[in-house]
C-alpha cells in the first residue's frame, strides 16, 4: 500500500509542478480598517505578524502595498493578493462594533512573507487564531527553497505549515517526499505517515510522467529543516518498482553535506581472491577533515582493511591512502611463500601553499610487493614513484629543489638498478640582455644527484646561458635566433655495472662545454581554398654545435632518444640534458591547415640533414643517427565534434618504410562513441638498448547508448608484437592483455553497471582470468 501510494503521489507532482500566473491586478485601501462583506476584485492587503490587517492612511497606486516604518517589521507582515476577499460577519459594513472574525479570499491568492510565498485557490484566515487555511492548487515555497504541493495545509501566521493530507515535498537540493498525511510541530520538525522519497525527477525532458526509477518507503518519516536530517522507520528500498532491502534505521541528509555513516558497497568477483564484497564507513570531522575505512570480504583470501584520510588546511591541502592484508605472497615467478606475510601499499600526496610565491608539493607511493596492486584490483601501474618538490615561482625567475624515488613492479627489472634522483635542483632567472641585444635573456643552473644500491652512481652539475630574440620582418617571416652557451661537471663511479656502454661515460671527474647557435624561419602564406581559409607555413631552421665529447660523460636522462614531429625543430633532440647533438645540421618542413565550415585538416611534415653523421651516439634507427634524417610527420581531421582522427608517422628516408605508425581516433559523443589507438615501431634497434625496443599495440573502448538510459561499453589492449620484433616481449602476433565489457544504466538519479573484465596474463599472484562487479550510486543518497 505504502508503495503504491507514494508512487502514485510522485506522479501527481507533473500536474503540480506547472508554474502559477498571476495577472496584473491592482490595489484599494481605506483610512480605516472597515470590513466589506465583498471587498472589489484584484485587492492587495497586509497582515501584521498577528494576523490583524495593517491600517492605511491612504489610498495606494495600483500594484503598491503598505509597509512598516522598519526593515524587522516589514519582514514580519504578510501580504497577500486574491482575486475576491470576503468577510464573515456583515455588521461591520453597518458600522457595528462587532468585527469579523474570519476572512476569505479566493481565486489565485498569494500570501507571501519574507521569502515564502504560498498560492492556492482559497484561503481562510481566523483573525481570532491567527490561523491560516488553504485549499486547492496549493504551491508553497519555504524560506529555504522547498516547495511543497498539496490541497489542503494549515499555515500559521508565519506561513508555516502544520497539517497537511496528500503532500509532496519538493527539495531544494534534488529529491522528493510524498506522503499521505503530515504535520508540523512547534519546532518546525515535520512528521509523515505513509511516505515515499525518490532523489529522481517524475518528469522527463519532454515533460512527461515516468516513475522514479529508485525509491524508499516507510511508515513514516521524520525530517528536520534545522539539521537537513531524514530519518526513517519501516523504510523499503524499491528498484525499478521492487522492494528489495529493508533499511532498519536510515537516516540521510538532503542538502549533498557529507554525513557519519556507510557508503554504498561495491560487489566483486576475480580469479584470485573469488567473490568480494567491499564497503566503507565515511567519518566527518569537520567541514575541513575527514576519514574514509574501508572493509574487503573475499571467499579466497583473508580479509583486507583500508583507510584514506584528508584535510584542507590553511596553506593546502593533503590525502593519505592505505590498504593492509595478510596473504600467502607468490613471486613473479611462480614459487609461493611457505608463510603468510603482512602485504599492503601506502599513498600520500599534498601540496602547501605558503606565499605567493613559495610551496611545497609531494607523493609518496610504496607497496610491499610487486604484485599487490594488480591481485587486489587497486592500479595497473608498473612502477611507483614518489617525489617532494620545494618551488619559488616569480615573475622573472623559477627554484626548485626535489628528490624522486621510483619502486619498479616490473617482474624483470632488479630494484638495485632504479636510480634514486637526490637532490635535484633547478634555478632559471629572465633578464633584459646588455648592449640592447633586445629579446631574452636566461640564465640557468642545474644539479642532480643519481644514487643505486646496485649500480653506477652519477652527479652531475652545469650552468648555462640561452639568448632568444624573435622578429618580424617586412615580408612577414617569422624570424628566431637563438645562442646558447652551457658548462658541465660530472662524477660518476661503479660505471661497469651499467650493461649499456654508451650510457656509462669515464668514471671520476668529466668536465664539458656546449655551444650552440641557431636560426629558425617561418613564413605563413594564408588565403581563401575550397570554401574555407588554408595557412601554408614554410619552416626552417640552421643549428650549429661544436663537437662534443658526450661518451665521456654517463647517459643518465637522454637514453629515450627517437625522432618525432615534437621535437623536429628542438634545439636538441635528446630528452634531458646528458647527450647533445653536435656539428651543424638543417632542418626544413611545413605546416598546412584548412578551415572549412564543420571541419579542419591540419598537417605537419619535416626531415634534417646533418653534415656528419653520429652513429656512436645516436642507435641506429632512431632516425636521427644518419646524416640525412628519416621523414616525420602528423596529421589531423576533426569533423565538427563528432570525428577526430590523426596519424603521426616516421617514414625511413631510403625506402619509405614506415618506422613509427601511430593512429588514434575517436569518433561520436559522450553518449555514444568508439576509441582506437594503434602503435607500431619498427626501428629495429640493437637489443642492448632496452628504452628503445620494437612493439605493435591495439587499444580499443567505446559505449553505445540504447534506448536512452541503457548503455553497453567495451574495451580491451592487445599485444601485436611478433617474436621476431621484440625477442624479450615473447609475442606471437597476437594476444590479448585484457579486455572489459559491461552494461550500464544512468538516468539523472542513479547508476547502475555490471562489468566482466578478464586478464589473460599471470604475474605472481596475479592470476589471470575472469573478473566480474557490480556497482550503483543514487542521487543524493550514496553518490559515489
Amino acid at each position: 500500500m505504502a508503495l503504491a501510494l507514494g508512487t502514485c503521489l510522485l506522479s501527481l507532482a507533473a500536474a503540480h509542478a506547472q508554474p502559477l500566473t498571476v495577472g496584473a491586478r491592482g490595489a484599494s485601501g481605506a483610512s480605516k480598517a472597515r470590513p466589506a462583506p465583498k471587498a472589489p476584485a484584484a485587492t492587495v492587503s497586509v497582515l501584521d505578524a498577528e494576523g490583524t490587517p495593517e491600517p492605511k492612511s491612504e489610498p495606494k497606486t495600483p500594484g503598491e502595498s503598505s509597509s512598516k516604518s522598519s526593515a524587522a517589521a516589514d519582514k514580519e507582515q504578510i501580504r497577500f493578493e486574491a482575486d475576491a476577499v470576503q468577510y464573515q460577519s456583515p455588521e461591520a459594513e453597518l458600522g457595528g462594533a462587532q468585527a469579523s472574525e474570519t476572512v476569505t479570499a479566493t481565486g489565485n491568492v498569494v500570501l507571501r512573507r519574507d521569502d515564502q510565498t504560498v498560492r492556492a485557490d482559497n484561503v481562510t484566515w481566523d483573525r481570532k487564531t491567527g490561523q491560516i487555511v488553504a485549499t486547492g492548487n496549493i504551491r508553497l515555497v519555504d524560506d529555504a527553497g522547498n516547495v511543497l504541493y498539496t490541497e489542503r495545509v494549515e499555515l500559521t501566521d508565519a506561513l508555516k505549515a502544520g497539517a497537511i493530507d496528500n503532500l509532496l515535498l519538493v527539495l531544494r537540493e534534488g529529491g522528493r517526499l510524498a506522503a499521505k498525511h503530515g504535520s508540523r510541530d512547534a519546532q518546525g520538525v515535520v512528521q509523515l505517515d505513509t511516505a515515499t522519497y525518490s532523489g529522481c525527477a517524475i518528469e522527463d525532458s519532454d515533460g512527461c510522467p515516468r516513475k522514479p526509477s529508485w525509491q524508499i518507503t516507510a511508515v513514516r518519516v521524520s525530517y528536520n529543516p534545522a539539521d537537513q536530517h531524514v530519518r526513517y522507520h519501516g523504510a523499503v528500498f524499491h528498484l525499478f518498482g521492487l522492494g528489495l532491502l529493508p533499511l532498519p534505521g536510515l537516516v540521510h541528509t538532503l542538502d549533498n553535506r557529507p554525513e557519519n555513516g556507510l557508503l554504498v558497497p561495491d560487489i566483486k568477483s576475480s580469479a584470485a581472491n573469488g567473490l568480494e564484497f567491499i564497503d566503507s564507513y565515511y567519518i566527518r570531522f569537520n567541514n575541513n577533515r575527514d576519514l574514509t575505512i574501508g572493509g574487503y570480504l573475499f571467499t579466497n583470501a583473508l580479509p583486507m582493511v583500508s583507510a584514506k584520510f584528508r584535510q584542507l588546511t590553511d596553506i593546502g591541502a593533503f590525502q593519505m591512502t592505505g590498504y593492509l592484508t595478510q596473504s600467502r605472497a607468490i613471486s613473479v615467478s611462480g614459487a609461493p611463500t611457505s608463510n603468510f606475510n603482512f602485504r599492503g601499499y601506502f599513498d600520500t600526496n599534498g601540496h602547501a601553499q605558503f606565499s605567493d610565491n613559495w610551496a611545497v608539493t609531494s607523493s609518496i607511493r610504496l607497496a610491499t610487493d610487486r604484485t599487490f596492486l594488480r591481485r587486489y584490483d587497486i592500479s595497473f601501474d608498473d612502477e611507483l614513484r614518489s617525489t617532494i618538490n620545494l618551488e619559488r615561482i616569480g615573475p622573472s625567475s623559477y627554484f626548485s629543489l626535489a628528490a624522486w624515488g621510483v619502486q619498479t613492479l616490473r617482474p624483470n627489472e632488479a630494484q638495485g638498478q632504479i636510480p634514486l634522483a637526490l637532490p635535484l635542483l633547478d634555478y632559471r632567472k629572465r633578464v633584459t640582455p646588455p648592449l640592447g641585444l633586445g629579446g631574452n635573456l636566461e640564465f640557468q643552473a642545474n644539479m642532480l644527484g643519481i644514487l643505486r644500491s646496485a649500480g653506477q652512481d652519477t652527479q652531475r652539475a652545469f650552468a648555462k646561458a640561452e639568448w632568444n630574440l624573435r622578429t618580424v620582418t617586412g615580408m612577414g617571416q617569422v624570424v628566431t635566433f637563438t645562442a646558447l652557451a652551457r658548462g658541465d661537471l660530472y662524477h660518476s663511479s661503479s660505471n661497469a655495472l651499467t650493461s649499456t656502454a654508451v650510457y656509462q661515460g669515464r668514471a671520476g671527474w668529466q668536465t664539458r662545454g656546449v655551444a650552440s647557435g641557431a636560426v629558425d624561419v617561418i613564413w605563413p602564406f594564408a588565403g581563401p581554398f575550397a570554401g574555407g581559409t588554408q595557412v601554408l607555413t614554410p619552416h626552417v631552421q640552421i643549428v650549429a654545435t661544436p663537437t662534443i665529447a658526450n661518451l665521456n660523460v654517463p647517459n643518465e636522462d637522454s637514453r629515450a632518444v627517437d625522432l618525432e614531429d615534437s621535437n623536429l625543430f628542438a634545439l636538441n633532440r635528446f630528452p634531458g640534458y646528458d647527450r647533445v647533438e653536435g656539428g651543424v645540421r638543417f632542418t626544413y618542413g611545413f605546416d598546412y591547415r584548412l578551415d572549412r565550415p564543420g571541419w579542419r585538416v591540419t598537417s605537419t611534415l619535416g626531415q634534417s640533414v646533418r653534415l656528419s653523421d653520429q652513429n656512436q651516439l645516436i642507435p641506429d634507427g632512431t632516425g636521427l643517427s644518419n646524416k640525412v634524417s628519416d621523414i616525420v610527420g602528423r596529421t589531423t581531421l576533426r569533423l565538427k565534434d563528432a570525428v577526430e582522427l590523426t596519424w603521426r608517422y616516421r617514414l625511413d628516408k631510403n625506402n619509405l618504410t614506415l618506422r613509427r605508425n601511430e593512429f588514434d581516433a575517436t569518433v561520436g559523443n559522450h553518449k555514444t562513441y568508439f576509441e582506437l589507438g594503434y602503435l607500431s615501431l619498427n626501428r629495429n634497434i640493437d637489443p642492448a638498448f632496452e628504452q628503445l625496443q620494437d612493439r605493435e599495440e591495439l587499444r580499443m573502448a567505446g559505449r553505445v547508448t540504447v534506448k536512452k538510459y541503457y548503455s553497453v561499453f567495451a574495451s580491451a589492449v592487445v599485444n601485436l608484437t611478433r617474436n621476431s620484433q621484440n625477442p624479450a616481449l615473447n609475442g606471437n602476433g597476437f594476444q590479448l592483455l585484457r579486455h572489459r565489457a559491461g552494461i550500464a544504466y544512468t538516468d539523472d538519479c542513479i547508476d547502475l553497471s555490471f562489468t566482466w573484465r578478464r586478464d589473460y596474463i599471470t604475474t605472481g599472484d596475479a592470476k589471470r582470468g575472469n573478473a566480474f562487479q557490480f556497482s550503483f550510486a543514487l542521487r543524493n543518497l550514496g553518490i559515489r
